[in-house]
Parts: C-alpha cells; sequence; structure tokens
C-alpha cells in the first residue's frame, strides 16, 4: 500500500516536472559597423549582400525604425546592456568604468540563474575588463583573422549553447561579429587577396555598388565601398554560421533572438555621428511560436536603451527600477505601445578622447541636431577621417565646391541641424533656419530640453545657452579638462 502510493506521488511529481516549460534561451547577435540599408529586406541597392539577414527576417519581426544611441562602439553597446544613456552609465567614451552603479545584462542573467558566454567585443560590451562572464568563446584555435572567419562564430556559438547545457541552464549567449568593421576585406587589382584568406561566399566590384546619398560617386570610393559590402556578405556568412549552431543545437523553437548593428557604416557622415544613417539599425527580433514570421513594424521608434529591458521581459525576468529605456516586447507579439514616437542620441567623446558632444532627437519625419563643439574653427575628431574616401574628398574640395561644402559641414558642423529625413534620409538640406520648419524645429528643441533634464544630462546649460558662443566656449573647455581626471579614474579600455 505504502509502495504504491510512493509510486503514485513519484509518478506524479514527475508529471508535474515535465510539465514545467523550459525557460527561454537568449541569443544575441551583433555586427559591427553596418548601414541598415544595406541589409536586403531593408532595401538595399545591391543584390544578395545579405541573405542570412533576409531569411532571418522571414522567420521574425523586422523594425524599420529602429536605432542605437551613439555611432561608436564602446558607448554604443554599454548603452544596449545596461539600459542606460551614455551620459548616464558613464562609458560615453572608450574608458572603462571599474566599479559600475548599474546592472548590466550579464549581471541579471547571471542572477536569474542563465548561463552567460560571449564572443567578440567582450572589451566594449561592459562597463569594464575582463567581465565576469561564465564564458568567453574568442576562438583560442590558429585560424588566421579569427574575427573574420565563419566558421570560428560556428564553433564558438555551438561550445556556448553546449556548455549552457553541461551546466544544465538556459542560456544567454551573445555573438558579436566584427564584419563590416575594418579592415575590411579587399582585393588587388589582379584579384589577389591583400592578406586575408576569409573570403566570402560573395565579392563584390567597384562598378556595381550604390553611392550612399550622403556620399559622392568617384572610382576611390566605388573601390572601398566595395570592399565595405563584401566584407557586409562575410559577416552575413558568420551570421548563417551562427545561426547554424543553433539549428543543430535543438535548441531554435526555445530561442529569442535578438540581432542588429551596433550602428552606421564606417565613412564620412556615418559613424562616429548623430545623423540619421548614424544610428539606424535592422534590428530583427525572432521567438518561434510568440512572433508571428514575415512581421514588420512600421510605426513605433525603438532604440538601444530598450533592448536590455525587452529581452529581460522575454526571460520571464523582472525589470529593475532605474532603466531610461523600456520594453518593447509587446511590439514583437503584435501589440501597440503608445510614447513611441521619438528616440534621442547622445555621443560624447572620440577612442583619440577628444570631447566633442553632440545631442538629437528623431522622429519619423525630422533629426534635430545640437553641436555645442561647433565653433566654425574646431575639427571634428573621427575614426572615418582615416577612409579613402575622406581623403578623396579634401582633393577633390579643392576644385569641386559642392564637395567643399560638403566637406567644412563634416569637419566644422553648425551649433544646430535639422533634417526632414522623411524627403532626405541622407540629411543634405539643413532647414533650421528654414521659416517653414520654424515650428517644428522649436517642438523638437522642447522635446530635447525635457529629455536632457530628466536624464540629468550635463550638456543641459549648455543647450539652454546655445546661441552664446562664450558660453559654449566655457562648456567645451570644461569638457576636455575632465579627461585626463576621468581616465585616471576609470582607465583606459583595452
Amino acid at each position: 500500500m505504502i509502495a504504491t502510493l510512493c509510486g503514485v506521488l513519484i509518478t506524479c511529481y514527475s508529471s508535474v516536472a515535465q510539465a514545467q516549460p523550459k525557460r527561454t534561451n537568449i541569443l544575441i547577435i551583433t555586427v559591427d559597423d553596418m548601414n541598415c540599408d544595406s541589409v536586403g529586406v531593408y532595401g538595399c541597392k545591391l543584390k544578395d549582400t545579405t541573405p542570412q539577414m533576409d531569411r532571418l527576417a522571414s522567420r521574425g519581426i523586422r523594425f524599420n525604425y529602429a536605432h542605437v544611441q551613439v555611432a561608436n562602439c564602446m558607448p554604443s553597446r554599454n548603452t544596449m546592456w545596461s539600459g542606460l544613456y551614455p551620459h548616464t552609465h558613464g562609458v560615453d567614451g572608450f574608458r572603462q568604468v571599474k566599479e559600475p552603479k548599474f546592472p548590466t545584462l550579464c549581471d541579471l542573467m547571471k542572477k536569474n540563474s542563465y548561463f552567460t558566454a560571449i564572443r567578440g567585443k567582450d572589451t566594449h560590451s561592459t562597463p569594464y575588463h575582463p567581465y565576469p562572464w561564465d564564458l568567453v568563446l574568442n576562438d583560442q584555435e590558429k585560424v588566421v583573422q579569427p574575427k573574420k572567419n565563419a566558421q570560428s562564430f560556428y564553433r564558438s556559438t555551438k561550445r556556448g549553447i553546449s556548455a549552457a547545457k553541461e551546466a544544465k541552464k538556459p542560456f544567454c549567449v551573445m555573438v558579436n561579429i566584427s564584419d563590416p568593421h575594418k579592415p575590411f576585406y579587399a582585393l588587388h587589382g589582379n584579384g589577389t587577396v591583400w592578406d586575408d584568406p576569409n573570403r566570402p561566399s560573395k565579392v563584390f566590384e567597384a562598378k556595381d555598388v550604390p553611392i550612399p546619398g550622403f556620399l559622392y560617386d568617384h572610382p576611390d570610393v566605388r573601390k572601398e565601398l566595395a570592399h565595405y559590402y563584401s566584407s557586409v556578405r562575410r559577416a552575413d556568412d558568420c551570421l548563417g554560421a551562427a545561426l547554424k549552431a543553433l539549428d543543430e543545437s535543438g535548441e531554435r523553437d526555445n530561442t529569442f533572438i535578438l540581432f542588429l548593428s551596433d550602428h552606421g557604416m564606417p565613412f564620412p557622415f556615418a559613424k562616429t555621428q548623430v545623423y540619421h544613417h548614424s544610428t539606424r539599425t535592422p534590428l530583427i527580433v525572432c521567438q518561434p511560436g510568440v512572433i508571428k514570421p514575415n512581421s514588420v513594424d512600421n510605426h513605433h521608434m525603438v532604440s538601444a536603451v530598450d533592448f536590455l529591458p525587452t529581452i529581460l521581459e522575454a526571460a520571464g525576468i523582472k525589470n529593475p527600477a532605474g532603466f531610461n529605456g523600456r520594453s518593447f516586447y509587446p511590439l514583437v507579439k503584435g501589440e501597440k505601445q503608445n510614447g513611441r514616437d521619438m528616440i534621442f542620441k547622445d555621443y560624447n567623446e572620440c577612442a583619440g578622447r577628444i570631447r566633442q558632444p553632440m545631442r538629437s532627437v528623431e522622429t519619423r519625419k525630422y533629426c534635430y541636431i545640437f553641436n555645442p563643439w561647433s565653433d566654425g574653427k574646431a575639427l571634428v575628431k573621427t575614426a572615418t577621417q582615416g577612409t579613402k574616401t575622406y581623403r578623396t574628398m579634401k582633393e577633390l574640395a579643392h576644385t569641386d565646391n559642392k564637395i567643399a561644402a560638403r566637406l567644412r559641414l563634416f569637419d566644422h558642423r553648425v551649433v544646430e541641424e535639422l533634417y526632414d529625413i522623411e524627403n532626405d534620409p541622407d540629411s543634405l538640406n539643413n532647414l533650421v533656419d528654414d521659416p517653414a520648419h520654424a515650428e517644428a524645429a522649436n517642438r523638437l528643441r522642447k522635446h530635447l530640453e525635457d529629455w536632457m533634464e530628466e536624464t540629468n544630462d550635463h550638456a543641459l546649460e549648455a543647450f539652454r545657452k546655445r546661441n552664446n558662443k562664450q558660453a559654449l566656449a566655457s562648456y567645451m573647455a570644461d569638457q576636455q579638462a575632465q579627461v585626463p581626471k576621468r581616465t585616471k579614474k576609470t582607465g583606459k579600455s583595452r
């Protein structure tokens, strides 16, 4: 009798245990320095750049109004995985914050019994390095340039998922693909590779590439863009390899996938700026059984501060207090949310420790930009000045007035910019002094000021005194004077 009863209880307990739903796995995949419009489903004018990304989009939902907060790597990634703006989390340049006063994705997932693993960008995805991930997946095999090797990403993803299974935990695996960050995949004129054996599945030619509207058509620009698009295709190959590892693991149907680019392409007027193409990202989210395939959100604006809250909700984890962003998980399920009609951008410092703050508010119609450093003399400091495209622009400016004007704007900016991105997404026509757009400019100034006040932005008073050259100069002198203090306190990033 007792034995029978025990058997019944064991059977009942077993049935209850089996009825417990599996916890959702999280797979985050990023690419580095890729424009949103380089992706096929986002309207790329060059055929076959991203077959794997397009296939992933067919399995879930893509957002047409998604942005990151800032177009340089370490600040951008720390915003994604803290849910805070750069001037709030403090990783606003390429420096470490050794004692962060905020939790990160890694902290929160580990606290909630997830196995955490990261491949690539581990020095840039958390406030300091090394950070206590359960496993760092940077491939130790003897592969030439593993950051650009598709099979290396396959092995890393497979190893991360397997390690979680061994630990008997759901996984949170972040796979950061290095392409199309420079160095690009490139060929000599005779077709030989420049010391790069990691050939993309398709290589594009200069004669075929589209020229972004914010650049100009020239043989040197076409050549550099061909190298860029070939690297986009190689990033796509790496994505396909990582997804193959997920499919082979048997965990695809129980995995929430978040895919995006950390910011725009490494060319002038994109990377390290706050223009439309600087921050627009190809955000794709998949979750079988939850997200309807081939879905498109063509209305709501979401941004990087919303990524961590969304992931936590997808994982069934309660959001802690203090985030600047909020979850858009209801949107992936086909619901609606109010208050998603604008996003804010927050740039502060380049990798060379030059402080050049920029602030921006963007709606579906307009992009307003504030450049407190712009005094007509200061020269912008950005990674894209090392490109052949920028150097050629400087050469052509001697004889081409139109390119000379673009170069002046790029190099020196103006304090305020306003663009009708619905009709001018390449931001070619500054409307800030156009009476026909004065009402829109004032409205966006008010939204930006309210946001700066709400988030305790150090640039607030400078913004309020934006017409006072002396006040802006004083603010900028103070900003640059703080660099040695910040570096001494926080240390350099590797």
